[in-house]
């Protein structure tokens, strides 16, 4: 498979997402390719460049396809450069992602704060961002790091703070992604483009009290409500469903399990037997042994 050739030309719409590229240096295992392609289609991004990979074929690999995992379009379409340099040329504000504290170089923040300052750079239209990841072994040398604007690090476990640097790659693209959505004026939480579901509307409270009717026949079935002593269990429980509002569906799933209980217990109730109200007031003054419910 022919390399793709190195182009830097400006993306074909100014979509916030476009402008956000991630640069993996001198990557050697292609699972790790592939995986990156796929954290970044999830996140909506698409833009990965690979400077100088250990198999100049690394993105037709069949172990980066399968890792890719339906993320081949990013594989394909993924630029390869010669340098960092090149592939930092558009780039305006650059991110250099490294586990190590460095004593000599660019500032350094939180990939948190990363985004953040990625939101306030894109919302000049001609800004371009970039998430520089080094290899799997060494990471970014110093050089590649002077090439940065900033270092960037994950606030991992100290004692075992190394990520594959596909799951770093992920980490930073979910952040980023996170921020930019405001600006680009889309939602955080799943769209259900309208579609009501009326089971969830809160019950009315004629069916509530007809459920709370149905559930204390039921504990009568199965015995664990003696009407003889009923103490506070009923008007406990009555105040237990009231203050939960219940919604539609919720009081036909208690009905159905009420029956369920009922016929467990071997006696359905006939048609336009009492109500349990009307046998606790039978049986409210029966004797019989104590029942703590």
């Amino acid at each position: 498979m022919t390399p793709p050739v190195s182009s830097d030309s400006p993306p074909d719409t100014l979509d916030i997402f476009s402008r956000v590229r991630f640069i993996m240096v001198s990557p050697t295992h292609p699972g790790n390719v592939g995986s990156a392609a796929r954290a970044i289609k999830t996140m909506g991004f698409h833009d990965l460049h690979l400077v100088a990979p250990a198999d100049p074929d690394i993105v037709g690999h069949p172990e980066a396809i399968a890792l890719a995992s339906g993320a081949g379009d990013i594989l394909e379409s993924a630029r390869q450069h010669a340098s960092l340099a090149d592939a930092l040329g558009p780039v305006t504000l650059t991110f250099a992602l490294t586990a190590r504290a460095r004593a000599i170089g660019p500032p350094p923040c939180d990939i948190r704060e990363a985004a953040a300052q990625s939101a306030t750079e894109l919302g000049r239209p001609d800004a371009r961002i970039a998430i520089v990841l080094g290899t799997e072994r060494t990471g970014l040398s110093n050089e590649d790091i002077t090439l940065c604007q900033r270092v960037c690090h994950i606030p991992a476990n100290p004692e075992y703070s190394s990520l594959n640097v596909s799951q770093a790659l992920q980490l930073a693209a979910w952040e980023m992604r996170y921020a930019l959505l405001p600006l680009a004026g889309a939602a955080r939480l799943p769209d259900t483009h309208a579609r009501h579901d009326p089971g969830s509307d809160p019950a009315s409270s004629e069916r509530v009290q007809a459920m709370l009717d149905h559930f204390e026949q039921a504990l009568l079935a199965v015995g664990f409500l003696d009407p003889r002593h009923p103490k506070k269990l009923v008007p406990r429980m009555r105040q237990m469903w009231t203050r939960n509002r219940l919604s539609a569906d919720e009081v036909d799933m208690m009905r159905g399990l009420c029956t369920a209980m009922i016929r467990s217990a071997g006696h359905p109730a006939p048609h336009g037997a009492p109500s349990p109200r009307t046998l606790l007031n039978e049986h409210a003054q029966a004797p019989g042994p104590d029942r703590h419910v």
